[in-house]
């Protein structure tokens, strides 16, 4: 089953092999393509629900750390253990999706008020640059112009995995005091280099996930995993926004 590889932690060869070895189901009883989009689209609701009330809150004046904070460490710990108990993503995957929806638009926020003046559009455009990219990733996965082979899985799985080492690396340095890492931040040459291979990362993961949600169902993976589904979607298409939303900002610090 070497086919089963993602750069998505949440979409693995295990979880799925896993699930349908344990629980053979009939096919239309079981996890389809249109049943995972489908499910995808009312997290992306549930997402835009609570972006929409932390948006508020920051323009109304009030703190959003602390929904940054709830959002990000709470949608971990209900990634984690989404991860280890599959079968509960019917019901944590929504939960995910509040908590994230938290995260993202209380950040969002924040790059709107400070590049109001610069890139008064910097919110808008990166949605839009995150649906596209979105888009031609699906489009060029449908045709097969990329084909997720098992050296194109390699090498994205290791970039994806070197790069999450990397963040949690800076992240402990930080918390010591050490922030030598300025390309990070500004808009640098290298910096904006550094995010572009970021964001082509993440949007390449995109084609695993779709590949890995095709062989599910091609397996008949049991209905709940179609929830599961959407949720390594959803991480993918998260993580995917930020890098985009934080690449723009560096173009736009440039200026």
């Amino acid at each position: 089953m070497a086919l089963f590889k993602s750069g998505n932690p949440a979409l693995s060869e295990k979880k799925f092999t896993s699930t349908v070895l344990d629980n053979i189901v009939v096919n239309e009883n079981g996890m389809t393509i249109k049943g995972t989009l489908n499910k995808f689209g009312f997290l992306f609701l549930m997402v835009l629900g609570t972006s929409f009330y932390s948006w508020k809150e920051f323009a109304e004046g009030g703190n959003v750390v602390p929904l940054i904070l709830t959002g990000a460490i709470g949608g971990l710990i209900v990634a984690i253990v989404i991860s280890f108990k599959k079968e509960w993503s019917p019901y944590l995957a929504p939960l995910y999706a509040l908590l994230e929806g938290l995260f993202v638009g209380a950040i969002s926020a924040m790059y709107n008020g400070a590049f109001g003046e610069k890139a008064p559009n910097i919110v808008i455009n990166a949605v839009g640059l995150t649906f596209g990219v979105a888009i031609a990733m699906y489009l060029l996965y449908s045709f097969r112009i990329i084909k997720a082979t098992e050296k194109f899985k390699s090498v994205i799985i290791t970039a994806t995995v070197g790069i999450a080492i990397f963040y949690v690396l800076v992240w402990v340095l930080r918390m010591f005091g050490f922030d030598n890492m300025p390309f990070l931040h500004e808009g640098s040459v290298f910096g904006i280099i550094f995010s572009l291979f970021v964001v082509t990362i993440a949007a390449l993961n995109l084609i695993l996930d779709f590949d890995m949600i095709e062989k599910g169902s091609e397996m008949g993976a049991p209905k709940y995993m179609e929830w599961y589904g959407a949720f390594g979607l959803m991480v993918t298409i998260v993580w995917l926004y930020i890098e985009i939303l934080r690449l723009l900002s560096k173009i736009s610090g440039r200026n």
